[in-house]
């Protein structure tokens, strides 16, 4: 998909401050340091739309970004390394929680793993609570670029065994560095809008 107007529309904490426009989302959810920004910017063809931070942990809203007008990405807090309050953290949570459980135009969740270690506990935990709950997900093995080709598939297989992947969901190899995977996922989303 060729990406020529992207616009972050609101960084919102409660339901009520969400978009109303009803057009499909997919929310992003990874650890802090995983990459999710590199990743957005990778996928829009933009250098720095999504703010990249050296410190983990940055984003504390729910991040809209609209995307040619026809779908939205919806960067979440990561999970894992943000050194915060447990009481901000679990507001965190009920912020994730309530956006990802409760709203119609939520199409999936895109996961995003480091493709160079196996899958953490918290990878493991959001990944069960998008099956309990019946969320779609596709998974982005990222960081590719940084092991040898050679190797990939046994780091891939690890990431299934780790999180245990139901039938049916989708585990891709990207690299924000080389656009490795860019196409197939652009192809995954539009399948479940």
């Amino acid at each position: 998909m060729k990406v020529n107007n992207v616009e972050l529309v609101i960084s919102a904490v409660r339901p009520e401050q969400y978009p109303g426009d009803y057009l499909p989302e997919f929310a992003l959810a990874g650890r802090s340091n995983v990459g999710k920004s590199s990743f957005i910017n990778k996928m829009i063809g933009r250098k720095s739309m999504a703010r990249i931070s050296s410190k983990p942990g940055k984003t504390q809203t729910l991040n809209f970004y609209k995307i040619e007008e026809s779908i939205y990405f919806v960067d979440v807090p990561g999970y894992g390394f943000a050194k915060v309050s447990k009481t901000e953290r679990e507001a965190w949570g009920r912020m994730i929680e309530t956006y990802i459980t409760m709203r119609e135009q939520l199409k999936a969740v895109i996961q995003i793993v480091d493709l160079r270690h196996p899958p953490t506990q918290d990878d493991i935990m959001m990944y069960e609570f998008l099956k309990h709950h019946g969320i779609p997900c596709v998974i982005i093995a990222t960081k590719a670029d940084k092991i040898p080709k050679g190797k990939w598939q046994k780091h891939l297989k690890a990431t299934k065994e780790g999180l245990d992947i139901e039938e049916g969901d989708e585990v891709i190899l990207f690299s924000s560095e080389t656009g490795l995977g860019k196409d197939q996922v652009w192809a995954a989303l539009n399948a479940r809008r």
